[in-house]
């Protein structure tokens, strides 16, 4: 059994492994750090988990930037894997696509796999999502559902939603154009579909074929809502590997996701010393044993011997792409972010930090003040510290504020900055490189005026929470720093972490008052 491993606080999919490198088992998380020490931090597992962890050795985790893409990875990687503790989905009902058959009134319907006939849209992750979509397009577009045309109008025809083909009432090139507009909206193509539509209603208007005219009104203002809310994972018909490297004290850090047909498969990583060309050198190694797949995103670009080495691998054109914006770039995004995970925990944070704020060396030692009240009553404050990027909770402490009986969050945020320091200087402890504290420019000024009397000098600064500024003493005015900055995000990381265990605290004294 291994003991807990340090994982992120970031959703993704886990990979326990037993002693031969097997995979036995593949989760999915919110919070990777959460999900995973609950294995090991309990004692009331059923039987079968008790054996897996008993038999897992290690753990891997693939990061990813949302829940519902830990979802649809966890999915992809059970049926590639076929882990032994995982549950048997040969059975299991995949996501669903939206098929339009070929007939000569083509229908619309829901199947859950891709043979036969017709055009396949999707697949969906979301069955909520999906069937608002089909019902849209069934009804906008007025498509039938029905398996066999009746002989006689049904319900839908007489509610609006269908045409009617089985008796008559649209010939099979008007039917045929609707299909064509309703595929043109699965395909998400709506602006040119609108902008034809809008043309078509104008000519209708014009020609005083009004009720024709606000039909298309109708359809262009569906579409319009329909494109808003759509949310499907396309299927693509080629495959894709991004790769992402992050270069630190001569060694080269890399990161390969192999992508099959638009879904992320699987990750491999690769450490190296650095060097000019060892990009390329990489390349020529690795696709030297893999087949190429049909488009390869890097960060940079390559040489055109290295392109013309791909095609002649693989026989056909590989595409290399530098993506700077759009998908694939947040595809190349994700891979850095697993990258500075997996190998750098915090590091690359302190650094951006340190960048951010013009330190003299990296701030090893982080400790961040809060205040907590409800009305005034049980104020309360809290520090807690960050090491080497990482929470250090044995360091954590909570202060009841004894000098300030009002509402007065800056004398609150004096007082306990005030005894952190007032004791550390006393007792000789060690200081922190860096200190926070939640709020504005007051706050700041307030916490600043303490260490001044305690003759420390320490860099200090503040985090407002709407707009999340952070404020420097020497500047009356925030940092220019954009919000979602990685050293933003980790201040907004450490600034969440102290307020979460000031009300903590705070609820925790409420409850003992209201005991006693």
């Amino acid at each position: 059994m291994i003991n807990p491993p340090r994982l992120p606080a970031h959703p993704g999919c886990y990979l326990f492994r037993d002693a031969a490198g097997s995979i036995i088992y593949i989760g999915k998380a919110k919070n990777l750090k959460k999900r995973v020490s609950s294995y090991f931090g309990r004692r009331d597992h059923d039987l079968k988990t008790e054996v897996l962890v008993g038999r897992a050795v290690s753990v891997d985790f693939i990061v990813t930037d949302t829940e519902l893409e830990a979802l649809i990875l966890e999915n992809t990687l059970i049926k590639k894997h076929q882990p032994r503790y995982n549950i048997d989905l040969k059975d299991a009902k995949s996501y669903a696509y939206i098929h339009v058959t070929d007939d000569e009134f083509p229908r619309i319907g829901i199947v859950r796999r891709v043979n036969g006939d017709g055009t396949f849209f999707g697949p969906f992750v979301s069955a909520r999502e999906r069937d608002y979509i089909l019902l849209v397009v069934k009804r906008t577009f007025r498509l039938r559902s029905c398996k066999k045309l009746p002989k006689r109008a049904c319900l839908r025809y007489h509610l609006g939603s269908c045409s009617a083909p089985c008796i008559g009432e649209i010939g099979s090139e008007d039917y045929r154009r609707q299909v064509g507009r309703a595929e043109s909206v699965l395909r998400g193509n709506t602006d040119d579909l609108i902008k034809s539509l809008s043309v078509e209603m104008v000519e209708r208007s014009g020609n005083q074929e009004f009720e024709q005219a606000m039909d298309l009104r109708d359809q262009i203002t569906a579409i319009k809502h329909l494109a808003e809310r759509q949310r499907m994972d396309r299927q693509k018909s080629y495959d894709e590997d991004v790769i992402n490297y992050v270069e630190s004290d001569g060694q080269m850090y890399l990161m390969l996701f192999n992508v099959y047909q638009g879904t992320l498969a699987e990750k491999q990583e690769f450490v190296f010393d650095g060097g000019d060309d060892v990009i390329d050198e990489f390349l020529v190694q690795y696709y030297s044993e893999h087949d190429p797949p049909m488009e390869i995103i890097l960060p940079r670009p390559v040489s055109n011997v290295i392109s013309e080495f791909l095609t002649g691998e693989s026989g056909r054109r590989v595409r290399i792409v530098v993506p700077q914006k759009g998908d694939k770039k947040k595809l190349l995004d994700l891979v850095r972010k697993n990258i500075e995970i997996t190998f750098f925990g915090g590091q690359l944070k302190l650094e951006e930090l340190r960048k951010l704020l013009g330190l003299p060396g990296i701030p090893e030692v982080i400790e961040c003040f809060d205040i907590s009240h409800l009305s005034g009553t049980s104020m309360v404050g809290s520090m807690v510290q960050y090491r080497e990027g990482k929470p250090d909770k044995s360091n954590y402490r909570r202060f009841k504020i004894r000098t300030v009986e009002a509402i007065d969050d800056f004398a609150a945020i004096a007082e306990v900055v005030r005894r952190r320091y007032a004791r550390l200087k006393k007792e000789n402890g060690e200081f922190p490189d860096l200190i926070i504290v939640d709020g504005g420019k007051g706050q700041l000024s307030s916490a600043r005026a303490e260490l001044e009397k305690l003759n420390l000098d320490i860099p200090i600064i503040s985090i407002a929470k709407r707009a999340e500024e952070i404020y420097i003493p020497e500047l009356t005015r925030p940092l220019p720093v954009n919000r979602k900055e990685k050293a933003s995000l980790f201040v907004q990381e450490i600034r969440d972490e102290a307020h979460r265990f000031a009300i903590a605290y705070h609820r925790l004294l409420r409850k003992k008052q209201i005991v006693s």
